[in-house]
């Protein structure tokens, strides 16, 4: 559509309000990172080693990766509305079960299933690429996100101080309440968004070759999952840092898992400002450099033995500076290689970016130790932001090339 759409708020015969898609998207990044300061206080509980109970992080973060792949053709087959509602039930279910439940192998399959909240995350993207043109569909999901921003900054912090308060099951009734609140309004808000595509569900699925075929989603896809690959490994190694390596509590862990999302917030601003004066390719280039260069300086310091949580964590703030001008930019891009599979674009795009995080935050897990000190974590951070800037430098000379730079 090029127009803007009529929005009324709580009116589902309209397209979704701002507020919704943000809440949407929000909670999905709260169920990824607000239990992270109990998870000592869980092995502890359910009496297994800390390696053990941190598999919840890149097990989570698989079981999204496979249900966004799912979920890109289900949504653009019967719908963003419906599928939506299904997520929102599903990760109340499980929030509910991960509080009762009576041993470590229970609990992790439960946190596995929550990863349905996913739903949110991928379908609040493909909802405003129904709605909006390319970039400013970049500016509107730069908007949504600068104001989720906010989740993963304060959701570490509550779910620290929750933890202290009234224990590790606190946190997951607060998933639960959370949730049923999510989908109150889901209901009540979100009209449909996506237009009929006519096809099967087996004919959606056989479209996925049309978009692995193309370069630019392969660019905008690496670009955004090597940017967002720096935060996931952090999310998989940040909490046996701060916890085992610098000794602090789980409060102050949870204040500094936050650290990211200050820079994400700056830079999701930036973007919802400058992305269509600017251009996306241009957005996600200096998101790419301030991602590397961030993390370099930080990697210099540890190896030359200054290293501290402050300047640890203090330099995260460019990995989420980074991501705020990649990740809406980069969307944007690759839900316009083919807008008519915007919904199968958002979830192939997030399963490739999301499995890859599973797999960092799994790596950074298992090379932690007391001897290793905080350098694997900062190694493959590193490795990750070269790679990012590798895939978008490559879409800027493949547009050179056939004249559209």
């Amino acid at each position: 559509m090029q127009n803007k759409p009529q929005v009324l708020f709580l009116d589902r015969s309209t397209p979704p309000h701002i507020s919704t898609l943000i809440v949407l998207a929000g909670v999905s990044a709260l169920a990824m990172n607000m239990f992270l300061p109990s998870l000592p206080q869980m092995a502890e509980h359910f009496d297994v080693t800390y390696a053990f109970m941190q598999l919840t992080v890149p097990l989570y973060l698989g079981v999204s990766a496979v249900i966004q792949v799912i979920i890109g053709p289900v949504s653009d087959k019967f719908g963003r509305r419906p599928v939506l509602l299904w997520g929102i039930a599903l990760f109340v279910l499980f929030s509910l079960i991960c509080v009762y439940a009576p041993n470590a192998e229970v609990f992790v399959f439960s946190r596995m299933g929550q990863a349905a909240i996913a739903t949110g995350m991928v379908l609040s993207r493909a909802a405003i690429r129904d709605i909006y043109e390319q970039d400013q569909a970049a500016s509107m999901i730069g908007f949504v996100t600068m104001g989720m921003a906010l989740v993963p900054m304060i959701a570490p912090i509550a779910g620290g101080a929750l933890d202290q308060l009234f224990g590790w099951k606190s946190v997951f009734w607060a998933f639960a309440i959370i949730g049923l609140l999510t989908f109150l309004m889901t209901w009540r808000d979100l009209g449909e968004t996506a237009q009929s595509s006519g096809k099967t569900l087996v004919e959606q699925f056989k479209e996925y070759p049309e978009l692995l075929r193309a370069p630019r989603f392969w660019g905008y896809t690496l670009s955004a999952a090597f940017c967002a690959g720096a935060f996931f490994s952090f999310l998989g190694g940040a909490p046996f840092v701060g916890s085992e390596l610098f000794g602090l509590t789980p409060f102050w862990v949870g204040i500094c898992l936050g650290a990211p999302a200050i820079g994400y917030a700056i830079g999701n601003g930036v973007t919802g400002r400058l992305a269509q004066r600017v251009g996306i390719n241009r957005m996600i280039m200096a998101g790419s450099i301030i991602n590397a260069g961030g993390l370099t300086v930080s990697l210099v310091i540890f190896l030359l033995g200054a290293g501290t949580p402050l300047s640890f964590f203090g330099f995260m703030t460019f990995v989420g500076l980074g991501n705020g001008l990649v990740m809406p930019n980069a969307t944007a891009g690759l839900l316009s290689v083919r807008p008519h599979l915007a919904g199968t674009a958002s979830g192939l795009g997030g399963a490739i970016m999301i499995g890859g995080g599973a797999a960092l935050a799994a790596l950074a897990g298992s090379l932690l130790t007391l001897e290793s000190g905080a350098l694997p974590l900062m190694w493959i951070q590193v490795a990750t932001a070269a790679g990012g800037l590798i895939a978008i430098i490559s879409v800027f000379r493949r547009e050179r090339r056939l004249g559209l730079a």
